[in-house]
């Protein structure tokens, strides 16, 4: 720049310093800022080195570029100051402006101090406003925006040397220095946020490619899971609408993904399974329950849910998985039905008959309000209309109001068919059956029982029970006969059974007895088999041998 000696300022000064000026706001990122503010000192401002220190997070100073010189330039650049060392260097000196001057008079006492300096030689100065080389002039840069400079926030120093005319600088050419400082914060606060939005720009792409990643990753693994996958909307009118399905669910159901749109996971269970869905609906919520099929059949399934919640929003989806577990589900069926059934015949067993049975019997206090005795494996307590239990052990009228809930079952009395109806348990034993399995062998033996077992079936009505008790023996329980109907039932059975029987390629017959007894309220399983079993050996023994056997 030329010397404020001169009457005035070259035009081709002030073009200069306009270039500089224009080529610090387009400068392509924070580093070529910094650079070419340190390069405009030198180049339009007509000092021959300058050093550009940068206010760093941690508050320290750090000399960010460098010009004039290499030597200094690979020397000190990328240097640490000490913030407490350069606000003891801006509170001294002289104040030109926003411009701190430190004449080689006071300097000498910052020779040891921490910031990052530059020493050059030249001989003492002759006249008063010579430069001397141990001058230090600094413009501090602050945060635009603010009025009068020092009151915003420091963001560097601008640290100058040498000016080319030898001369400490003038008014004109302090005016010019602060003026570019202030330029130079604009200029550098840009590049900072231009260098920030970059990166989050960066970042933002970054977080979008991972999302597009894991969106495209999790649809691939909703849409070709080998189990069902479903996507329901939570909350509002629509709460519970399926919105998207995958093919293994599709496939599963008999049904396309369009019309898996117009339903609900409570559209398609089981009526039955209405309350287990309901209990599941919640995050993490697991369920075994039936899904309908399009041609009208069922199928089992496990249900697991999810949420997917909206940061904003909140749980805005129900992610369900569905398994098909109809496989297993039939595998558990039979193994319960093979616990209760007997498997020869299929006919429920000796633990199924008595569970049965028992489930139609209550404990009735006697008259002195004592507990009269029950299976302990098939009893089960009373309860009133609310659901409470009583201690019989009390007595008293409120042991008797606690089987004002129960339909008690009641046997007919006397010989004669007074009109009540009970339930019938029928004892049968099969009469020469032994003998059939001593001459014919036991696969024989087996063909008999399992054609007793599907003619007594046969001649019973829907509801009652025909069990194998064990051997060659059946129970039937028939309920709602009377004595005369039970007889009619017990002559109807003996005479499907005593027809032929073909087994190992002949036919073979048996008799059968019947023992007709009653159950009642207040006796247990047990004590009602015996009692019909009774009955058959008396009626067993009763008749004549010839009759027993059917050869």
């Amino acid at each position: 720049m030329e010397s404020e000696s001169e009457p005035y300022v070259r035009l081709a000064s002030l073009r200069q310093l306009h270039q500089v000026m224009a080529d610090m706001n387009t400068a392509r990122s924070l580093a070529d800022t910094l650079q070419t503010v340190a390069n405009g000192v030198v180049t339009a401002l007509g000092y021959e080195l300058a050093c550009v220190n940068l206010v760093r997070p941690d508050g320290d100073l750090v000399v960010a570029a460098f010009s004039g010189n290499q030597a200094a330039e690979a020397l000190i650049t990328g240097r640490v100051g000490s913030r407490e060392s350069w606000e003891r260097r801006l509170s001294m000196g002289e104040t030109w402006g926003d411009l701190v001057f430190i004449p080689h008079t006071e300097g000498w006492i910052l020779d040891d101090d921490d910031v990052p300096q530059w020493y050059t030689d030249g001989p003492a100065p002759r006249f008063e406003d010579e430069w001397h080389p141990s001058d230090r002039l600094f413009a501090p840069m602050y945060t635009p925006g603010v009025q009068g400079g020092q009151c915003g926030e420091l963001i560097g120093v601008l640290s100058v040397d040498r000016p080319r005319n030898g001369r400490r600088p003038g008014a004109w050419g302090r005016e010019a220095l602060q003026m570019y400082a202030f330029q130079a914060a604009i200029a550098i606060s840009n590049a900072r946020l231009r260098s920030n939005m970059q990166r989050a720009l960066v970042r933002l792409e970054r977080e979008q490619q991972a999302l597009r990643a894991s969106e495209e990753s999790f649809r691939q693994a909703f849409e070709y899971a080998p189990s069902g996958m479903a996507i329901a909307e939570m909350g509002g009118d629509q709460h519970g609408r399926i919105l998207r399905t995958n093919d293994a669910l599709c496939r599963l159901l008999g049904r396309p993904a369009s019309a898996m749109r117009r339903y609900s996971f409570s559209d398609l269970v089981h009526p039955e399974d209405i309350g287990t869905l309901l209990r599941t609906s919640a995050e993490g919520g697991r369920a075994e329950l039936r899904l309908g099929r399009r041609d009208g059949t069922y199928v089992w399934v496990s249900l697991r849910n999810s949420v997917v919640a909206d940061a904003a929003d909140g749980p805005r989806f129900l992610l369900t998985h569905v398994e098909d577990i109809e496989e297993r589900k039939r595998r558990e069926l039979q193994l319960a039905h093979r616990a209760s059934h007997d498997s020869l015949t299929g006919l429920p067993n000796s633990a199924e008959l008595r569970s049965r049975l028992s489930s139609r019997l209550c404990q009735r206090p006697t008259h002195s309000g004592a507990l009269e005795p029950v299976d302990a494996a098939f009893g089960h307590p009373a309860f009133d209309a609310g659901g409470h239990g009583f201690d019989f052990r009390q007595g008293g009228a409120e042991a008797f109001d606690a089987f004002d809930h129960h339909v008690h079952t009641v046997a007919p009395e006397g010989e004669r068919d007074d009109g009540t109806k009970g339930l019938a348990v029928l004892f049968c034993d099969l009469d020469g059956f032994k003998s059939i399995n001593d001459r014919f062998g036991h696969n024989a033996g087996d063909a008999v029982l399992i054609e007793v077992a599907r003619r007594l079936s046969q001649c019973v009505r829907d509801g009652d029970t025909v069990a194998r008790l064990g051997g060659d023996e059946f129970v039937i329980l028939a309920d709602g006969l009377g004595k005369a109907d039970a007889a009619d039932l017990a002559v109807r059975l003996r005479n499907e059974i005593i027809r032929p029987i073909r087994a190992e390629g002949r036919a073979v017959r048996v008799g059968a007895s019947f023992g007709i007894g009653w159950a009642h309220c207040g006796m247990t399983a047990d004590e009602v088999l015996k009692s019909a079993d009774e009955r058959m050996y008396v009626e067993k023994r009763s008749r004549p041998k010839q009759h027993r056997r059917a050869g």
